[in-house]
C-alpha cells in the first residue's frame, strides 16, 4: 500500500473547522479548529483570525485549555469566546489580534453556550440545572451513594442519566462584565435547548433586543418519551411573559395510546394547524415583523419532512414557504429584505443551497457533487458564507457569490496534497419493484479496471438519514477505498431527497423493500468485471447495524463478512430498552405485546434479525459502545453470543466509555484497525 493513501492516523490528524463568524465590516473572520492528539487521547480547540482580503491566518489562542465559540462584539473591536479556565467554562474577551485576554463572566456554573442580544446589553447563557423529573434525589446524608431511584421514563438520554438539564439564563452586560443572570425557565422541569443535540441555534433574539424566541418541549417522563411535539415560545424581557407561537388558544392535549404509533391517533388528525411535531430553531426577520422556524407536521415522527414555517406577528398567520421542495430543510437564513430566505436541504444524495420567498417560490443556488451547510450572510447582505464537504474532502469554508464559490479556508490542504483519493461515481440501480435508486460507488485510489477488488455494501443508519456526499471521521469511504475495497452506498428506501413516498416506505417495514434495495445495489455492482463477487462484505451502524444483522440471516450466501456497529439485533427487546419511545412506536408501529386480529405481532417484531440466527453462516464482527442508551450494548453481546454458540466465526469490540459514536482518538484508531483486520481476514484470502 503506497504512502499516498488514507490511514486512521492521517484521518485523526485532520483539523476540524467549527464555528465561523465574520466581523461587521466584512474584512475579518474568527473561527475555531479542533485538533486531536492520539497520544494524549483528547481534543483541543483553538481560535484563529483570518484576514478575508489577504487570506492571512493568525492563531489567537495557545492555552492548554480549549477555547471556542468566538464572536465579534463591540462593533468588531473585540472577540468574545468561551474557555475552560479555572475549572469552569466561562466567557472571556480579547482584542482582534489576540491581546488583552480577560474574563468577563464569573458564573458559579459552567456556561456551555451564549448569545449576545443585538444591542449587546444582554445575553443568553446556557447552563445546567438540576432535575428530579425522572430520577429522585438521594438522601442528603448519602452523598456517595451511586444508586438511582427511577420513577419515570426519560431517566436516560443518548449517553447520560438525566439528573440535570440545560436552561437559558438572561444576563446583563455592562461592557466590562456579565452579571445578574436569571433563568427564564426557572422552576420549570423542561430542557432548552433540547437534548441530546440541540444548541444555541434553538434560541433567537428579536432585532430590538426586547424578546427571545426559544425552542422547548414542555413535557417530562412518559409524555416526553412518546412525543416529538416541541414548540416555539416568545419570552418578553420586560414583562417576563411567555407566548406559545405554535398552538392555537383553544389547544388541549389529546389523549393517546402510548404503546402505539401516533400516526393514526387524534393528535395528528386535527383541523387546525397546531404544529404538533418538531418545531425548532427560530430566527426573527431583520425587520422584526416575522419569525421563521423549522417545523415537522406530525407528532411522534422524528423523520417527518422539515418545512420552513414563517409566522407573521401582526396577524398570527403561518406560511410554509418550502412546500415546492419535496425534501426537508436543514438550515435557513433570512435575507436583509425580510422577504427572502435561503436554506439548505438534500435532494438526490446532495445537500444544496436554495432560496425561497414568502410565496414559496424555490430556486437552487448551488449544484455540485457535495454537501453544503449555511454559516452566515456576508455583511453586504448578498453573499453567503457556507461550509462544503464531500466524500473526498472534509469541511472547508466557502463564500457563495451569486453562482460562484470562493474557498476561504484551507485547513487540511497540506494533507490532501499528499493523498490520492478514490473516485466517487453516481450509479442508478434498478430495484425489485421497478424503480431506480441512487447509489454512490467509491473506487480505490490508483484503481485498475483489469484487476479484481473485494466490495463492500454500506448500510446507512437513521433509518431515515441521507446517503449524501457526507464526510465521516469513522465511516469514511476514502479510508475504505484506500484499503483496496470498492464501496457501494445506496440511497435505499426510507431516505430523504427522493420524495415522501420513498422516504416513508420504510416505516413498519424494516425487513422489506429497503433490504431488497440493498441487495439490488450489491447485485448490480458485482456484475462488473473488476469486482470479486466471491468476496463481498456488508457493513453498517445503527439501522445499518440492524441491516447487517438481518442480512446475516437472509443474504443467500452473497456475503463473506459482516460488520455491525451499534445495531438492533432483537427488535422486541429494543422496544423496551431505548429511551425515545416515539421512535419505536412510529417505526415498529406498536409495542410487541400488541397483537393484530390474527394474533400476530407487528411485522418488525415477527421478522426481527434474532429470529433468523439459525440461518447465519458468515463471519461477523459486532461493535458497540456501552454508553449507548439509544441502542443498548446488550444487542451486540447477544448477537456475538448467538454466533459463537452456533460455531460461526465472530468478534465483539466493546467500548465501555463510548456512546452511539466513537469519539476518543485511540478508540477511533482501534475501531479502524479492528474493522480492516476483520475484513481483510475474510475478503482478502491471498493476504493470509
Amino acid at each position: 500500500m503506497t504512502s499516498d493513501r488514507m490511514t486512521p492516523e492521517v484521518l485523526w490528524s485532520m483539523g476540524r473547522i467549527g464555528t465561523f463568524n465574520v466581523s461587521p465590516d466584512g474584512n475579518t473572520a474568527v473561527y475555531t479548529v479542533t485538533y486531536y492528539s492520539v497520544e494524549q487521547n483528547k481534543s483541543h480547540s483553538v481560535i484563529y483570525v483570518l484576514n478575508l482580503n489577504s487570506k492571512a491566518q493568525t492563531l489567537l489562542t495557545t492555552s492548554p485549555k480549549s477555547e471556542y465559540s468566538p464572536v465579534f462584539i463591540k462593533n468588531g473591536q473585540k472577540i468574545a469566546y468561551l474557555t475552560a479556565e479555572s475549572g469552569t467554562s466561562q466567557l472571556w474577551e480579547m482584542n482582534v489580534d489576540g491581546t488583552d485576554k480577560r474574563q468577563i463572566s464569573f458564573e458559579k456554573d459552567d456556561i456551555s453556550e451564549f448569545l449576545f442580544s443585538p444591542d449587546e446589553k444582554l445575553l443568553i447563557l446556557i447552563k445546567e440545572v438540576e432535575t428530579d423529573a425522572s430520577i429522585a434525589k438521594n438522601d442528603s446524608d448519602l452523598p456517595k451513594a451511586s444508586g438511582m431511584v427511577i420513577n419515570n421514563l426519560m431517566y436516560k438520554h443518548w449517553d447520560t442519566y438525566v439528573k440535570s438539564i440545560p436552561h437559558p439564563f438572561v444576563a446583563r452586560f455592562n461592557g466590562d462584565r456579565i452579571e445578574d443572570s436569571t433563568d427564564i425557565l426557572e422552576g420549570e422541569p423542561y430542557e432548552c435547548p433540547m437534548m441530546p443535540f440541540g444548541g444555541i441555534e434553538q434560541l433567537s433574539w428579536s432585532p430590538d433586543s426586547k424578546s427571545i424566541a426559544y425552542t422547548c418541549r414542555k413535557k417530562t417522563g412518559k409524555a416526553y418519551a412518546i412525543s416529538t411535539d416541541s414548540d416555539i415560545f416568545l419570552y418578553d424581557i420586560a414583562t417576563k411573559s411567555v407566548k406559545n407561537l405554535c398552538k392555537q388558544a383553544d389547544w388541549t392535549e389529546q389523549p393517546c395510546d402510548t404503546t402505539m404509533s401516533l400516526e393514526h391517533q387524534a393528535v395528528n388528525h386535527q383541523q387546525k394547524d397546531n404544529n404538533v411535531g418538531y418545531d425548532q430553531n427560530p430566527a426573527f426577520s431583520p425587520d422584526g415583523q416575522r419569525i421563521a422556524w423549522l417545523s415537522m407536521e406530525r407528532d411522534g415522527y422524528e423523520s417527518d419532512r422539515t418545512r420552513l414555517c414563517v409566522y407573521e406577528f401582526a396577524t398570527g398567520n403561518k406560511t410554509y414557504v418550502t412546500e415546492k421542495f419535496e425534501s426537508g430543510v436543514d438550515q435557513f437564513l433570512w435575507m436583509p429584505n425580510s422577504k427572502n430566505l435561503c436554506f439548505s436541504g438534500v435532494w438526490h444524495g446532495k445537500t444544496q443551497i436554495y432560496t425561497t420567498n414568502l410565496k414559496g417560490d424555490v430556486k437552487p443556488l448551488t449544484d455540485e457533487v457535495a454537501d453544503f451547510s449555511l454559516v452566515s450572510l456576508a455583511p453586504n447582505g448578498k453573499d453567503i458564507f457556507c461550509k462544503k464537504h464531500s466524500m473526498k474532502q472534509a469541511d472547508e469554508v466557502y463564500l457563495l457569490k451569486g453562482n460562484k464559490l470562493e474557498q476561504i479556508t484551507f485547513e487540511n490542504k497540506h494533507i490532501y496534497d499528499r493523498l490520492t483519493m478514490g473516485n466517487v461515481e453516481e450509479r442508478w440501480v434498478a430495484t425489485t419493484d421497478g424503480k431506480k435508486e441512487l447509489c454512490w460507488v467509491i473506487y480505490p485510489p490508483h484503481f485498475d479496471a483489469t484487476k479484481k477488488y473485494p466490495a463492500l455494501l454500506f448500510c446507512e443508519g437513521g433509518p431515515q438519514s441521507p446517503v449524501s456526499q457526507f464526510w465521516s471521521y469513522r465511516w469514511n469511504f476514502q479510508i475504505m477505498a484506500a484499503n483496496d475495497y470498492i464501496i457501494i452506498a445506496p440511497n435505499r428506501r426510507g431516505l430523504p431527497g427522493f420524495g415522501m413516498e420513498w422516504l416513508e416506505q420504510i416505516s413498519g417495514d424494516y425487513s422489506g423493500q429497503c433490504m431488497q434495495d440493498y441487495l439490488s445495489a450489491i447485485d448490480d455492482l458485482k456484475k462488473e468485471p473488476y469486482v470479486d463477487e466471491e468476496h463481498l462484505g456488508a457493513v453498517g451502524a445503527s439501522f445499518g447495524g440492524y441491516s447487517v444483522y438481518w442480512l446475516a440471516g437472509n443474504h443467500d450466501k452473497r456475503f463473506k463478512a459482516f460488520i455491525a456497529h451499534d445495531g438492533i439485533y432483537n427488535t422486541q427487546q429494543q422496544y423496551v430498552e431505548t429511551e425515545e419511545m416515539w421512535f419505536p412506536n412510529w417505526d415498529l408501529k406498536s409495542a410487541p405485546w400488541i397483537k393484530n386480529a390474527e394474533g400476530q405481532m407487528q411485522k418488525a417484531f415477527r421478522e426481527s434479525p434474532h429470529l433468523y440466527v439459525d440461518k447465519w453462516d458468515t463471519p461477523i464482527l459486532c461493535i458497540h459502545g456501552q454508553r449507548d442508551f439509544r441502542i443498548e450494548y446488550t444487542q451486540a453481546e447477544s448477537a456475538f453470543s448467538a454466533a459463537r454458540l452456533r460455531g460461526i466465526p465472530a468478534q465483539l469490540l466493546l467500548f465501555p466509555d463510548e456512546n452511539h459514536w466513537v469519539l476518543k482518538p485511540q478508540n477511533g484508531i482501534l475501531w479502524q484497525r479492528t474493522f480492516f483486520r476483520w475484513l481483510d481476514r475474510w475478503l482478502k484470502p491471498d493476504n493470509k
